[in-house]
């Protein structure tokens, strides 16, 4: 297990990196300048230089980036362009509120998909699995921003009941977490479903009605736990993707997070609080990946066998 995991820790480390390098190179490729975005047509070109020399920008691309590399490493990703304060106090003030969303979108979407699918596979080819395999391929194919829009319009514009935008009460919670839990809930549901009925053929759920077991204990211990192991597998490789998403529902609700702060760093260019945003990404990508490698080996040593571990 330890080898296995210093070898992904390896591989997670290297890809980093690389990530790190491409965003910086293609963040210099882009058309414009930074400065001239920041200042006014009236300004001179010998200020805008002493503006350049200030932030780095006149330096090349290979010293601004071990110069970047180094201030990461202790913690410091720079001081915005746009707002002039240090791109780490930002994140501070920013990340709680996308933990926050994203968080308690993935809470409710494994207590509502996981008994949902569990039922389905369970009642299979019932009314209660076909309607529920409706509703997911219908849920599933709705963008999350078409249905964040049409949230606002029913009850924000329409009915009056909850507010449209910010994020300083529970009620602000309500819109946006629908918007994401939605997709999400269609595709874990499905999976959950398929995942139980491959369970319920094998032959140790025979064994273990054979024995007497009631069909909840056979259920949740049998059947629920192992099919449990690819749901969690699912479940840590969505989190990056859940908190990327958040970026277009953080900008249709008006909700200072990191995805906000994110679009609003690309539009003006600010260098710093882009590189360090996905930098960010990137290792929570990676560390979300060891971490399900490390459960999944645990839920089952076999996962672990087939990957070139061992289970002792």
């Amino acid at each position: 297990m330890a080898d296995y995991v210093i070898k992904r820790l390896s591989q997670g480390l290297l890809l980093i990196v690389v990530v790190s390098m491409l965003v910086f190179a293609m963040m210099d490729m882009m058309p414009g300048d930074p400065v001239e975005l920041l200042t006014d047509r009236k300004v001179s070109e010998e200020v805008k230089d002493r503006m350049r020399a200030q932030y780095g920008l006149d330096l090349p691309l290979y010293q601004r980036y071990i110069k970047w590399v180094r201030g990461a490493l202790h913690g410091d990703f720079g001081t915005s362009l746009r707002s002039k304060l240090q791109v780490s106090a930002t994140f501070k003030q920013r990340l709680p509120v996308t933990i926050k969303l994203t968080g308690t979108a993935l809470i409710i979407e494994l207590i509502i998909a996981v008994p949902i699918g569990l039922l389905a596979a369970y009642k299979k080819d019932s009314f209660f699995d076909r309607l529920m395999m409706g509703l997911s391929l219908l849920f599933a194919a709705l963008p999350s921003f078409w249905v964040a829009v049409l949230l606002i319009l029913l009850f924000g514009v329409t009915l009056r009941m909850l507010p449209l935008s910010g994020f300083t009460s529970a009620k602000h919670y309500i819109l946006p977490v629908t918007a994401i839990v939605l997709g999400g809930v269609a595709s874990t549901m499905r999976m959950t479903k398929a995942e139980v009925i491959d369970v319920l053929r094998e032959r140790y759920v025979l064994t273990a009605y054979a024995k007497g077991l009631t069909k909840r204990q056979v259920l949740v211990r049998h059947v629920l736990r192992n099919a449990l192991i690819l749901v969690t597998i699912m479940f840590f490789l969505n989190i990056p993707w859940v908190i990327s998403g958040a970026v277009i529902i953080e900008n249709i609700f008006v909700i200072p997070g990191m995805g906000k702060t994110l679009t609003e760093a690309i539009l003006n260019q600010d260098f710093p609080v882009v590189q360090a945003s996905v930098l960010l990404l990137s290792i929570l990508t990676v560390v979300c990946n060891i971490i399900c490698d490390i459960i999944t080996a645990i839920l089952d040593p076999r996962i672990l066998i087939s990957m070139g571990g061992s289970s002792k």
